[in-house]
């Protein structure tokens, strides 16, 4: 966040009217105060005494930086402690406390730092602030700049929270039409030119449903439109250390994971082409770390990260103290950002083997059944089921799909589920990322039996 940097442009002209209202909250705008005057003392703050807390300490095992934890025995894992401050991490004490809406100093300075190392954000006035997971994040963003009647754009193929967050909040949706690397572009633009819009959401890395993965060239076109329509791009990317690069045919011999971008060669994302200020980065721990930490952070200009802190003071006030507690010891003192990046490339490596099993296993056993293209990223296969042209117009013939596929033992997720229009096309979303990968072998034989099925029929 250097001073040679252009300074955001000011987007707030946008914000709702509660947006607008929104402030600090009275009681916590004392706690600056108590910070800075340590002779103070306070008889202002409503904070518990911290001899009525019963945890003294708080300690797990962890796996060493480059490893799984099923792997550790050589070398051993190791034991992490939050209990007294150190020059790096608060006490476990602070961490069990009230504090504001930006959450514990060093868990967010720890976001700070990795945000500007990763993305480098090309405007001075930008910050983070936490966030309990990228739903709670997204609606706080959200609420910045829609109102019931509003309309924000989604990608045709959307996140279901998404869907059911802006519905009954009287927020209704425009489609983008999507192609193999995500929104089209030209799409985008003759949205916004017959929508009366402020908003997009985009995940832009490993697309949830359809594991579509933008390039950098199409991200620039996209925030190109952005620029052009003086849109807010909120960009989820939770999946955005889990890149490949492209899949390689099996052959022996060959190191097929070779290709790994690492952390160095990830494409870069949408905040780190922003040079106005309208994208609201959303990252989250869930994916990389433990979804039920429910941590993560925003990345947005200074004065909407104090808006969604302000919201948070009423709401969450900030992601749980001891997850925090554990975040920020783990990548501040215990693994530090090199340790993390280990991590993260381990994680990477793990997903990459299965997804080149999983696509191995499919384009074995799956031809002329199902289509799919070859994520670069993430979790998840897009399957478009192919049925005999008999079958193809039969209404409800998806739901019998889906029924066969449980009599068969296999679970996929319907396709209609994700539609923004409420379509419901033959698709299907697969994950390989909880079966084991000796039961990603079971479940492609058992959904070629639930196909082979329908291609029988007369």
């Amino acid at each position: 966040m250097t001073s040679t940097k252009p300074h955001s442009k000011d987007l707030s002209v946008y914000f709702t009217e509660s947006a607008k209202q929104r402030d600090n909250s009275p009681l916590k705008s004392l706690m600056k105060y108590m910070s800075a005057d340590p002779a103070l003392v306070s008889l202002g703050a409503g904070l518990p005494h911290p001899s009525t807390f019963p945890l003294g300490a708080l300690t797990t095992l962890v796996a060493q930086p480059g490893h799984m934890l099923s792997e550790c025995a050589h070398p051993p894992a190791t034991s992490i402690q939050v209990n007294q401050p150190t020059s790096k991490t608060e006490g476990l004490e602070r961490f069990l406390q009230y504090g504001n809406g930006r959450g514990v100093p060093s868990y967010s300075a720890f976001a700070r730092t990795h945000t500007a190392s990763v993305h480098n954000p090309p405007y001075a006035d930008w910050d983070v602030v936490p966030s309990v997971g990228n739903t709670d994040a997204f609606v706080k963003a959200l609420m910045l700049f829609c109102d019931r009647g509003d309309t924000l754009v989604v990608d045709e193929w959307t996140y279901p929270a998404i869907l059911g967050t802006v519905g009954p909040m009287g927020i209704r949706v425009a489609s983008v039409r999507m192609d193999a690397e995500g929104a089209v572009p030209e799409d985008l633009d003759r949205v916004c030119g017959e929508n009366r819009v402020r908003v997009a959401y985009m995940i832009p890395t490993a697309q949830n449903p359809t594991g579509a993965t933008m390039s950098l060239e199409r991200k620039r076109a996209v925030y190109a439109v952005a620029q052009k329509h003086d849109l807010v791009l909120i960009e989820d990317d939770p999946y955005y250390y889990l890149q490949f690069g492209a899949y390689e045919e099996p052959a022996e011999g060959v190191d097929r994971l070779r290709g790994l971008p690492g952390i160095k060669g990830l494409i870069p994302s949408l905040l780190s082409l922003d040079t106005d200020g309208r994208v609201i980065r959303l990252d989250s721990f869930s994916k990389i770390l433990a979804p039920g930490l429910r941590c993560g952070w925003v990345t947005a200009p200074r004065y909407i990260a104090d808006k969604i802190q302000f919201h948070n003071e009423t709401t969450v006030q900030q992601p749980s103290g001891l997850s925090q507690a554990l975040v920020s010891k783990l990548l501040n003192e215990d693994w530090g950002h090199s340790g993390w990046e280990s991590h993260l490339l381990r994680t990477q490596r793990e997903y990459a083997v299965r997804r080149d099993v999983f696509v191995d296993l499919c384009r074995e056993k799956l031809k002329g059944l199902a289509e799919f293209t070859v994520p670069q990223a993430g979790m998840f296969l897009w399957f478009r089921i192919v049925l005999p042209p008999q079958l193809e117009q039969r209404q409800g013939v998806m739901d019998e799909v889906f029924a066969r596929m449980i009599e068969k033992h296999v679970l996929l997720v319907p396709g209609r589920m994700f539609s923004a229009k409420g379509v419901d096309g033959p698709y299907m979303r697969a994950a390989f990322s909880y079966a084991s990968v000796e039961d990603l072998g079971v479940a492609v034989d058992r959904l070629r039996e639930a196909l082979l099925t329908f291609q029988q029929e007369k």
